[in-house]
């Protein structure tokens, strides 16, 4: 069901470890990341998720509360947004 679907939309100035710190924040919500795609345009890394919280931990708000926080340590703009959302803005 598309309700227990997120998209994870993540971008900034490149740096080691932003994949990693992600994976590694989501993985502790226990939400499963379910397609990744990024890319690095000269300095700047563009990461998109899509991400499954049916068996998560936390609330949507809790999760995207602390993915927005773990993209703020690594000074990166984070927008965490259900999938259906995500779809509706896209879809014209």
């Amino acid at each position: 069901m598309s309700e227990e679907k997120i998209i994870i939309t993540i971008s900034g100035r490149d740096k080691v470890g932003i994949v990693a710190k992600i994976a590694a924040a989501l993985a502790d919500l226990n939400v499963n990341i379910e397609d990744i795609k990024q890319t690095i345009m000269q300095d700047y890394f563009v990461m998109m998720m899509l991400c499954s919280i049916k068996e998560a931990k936390k609330s949507f708000k809790e999760i995207k509360e602390n993915i927005i926080n773990s993209g703020r340590e690594l000074e990166m703009e984070v927008w965490v947004q259900r999938k259906e959302i995500f779809d509706s803005m896209h879809s014209i």
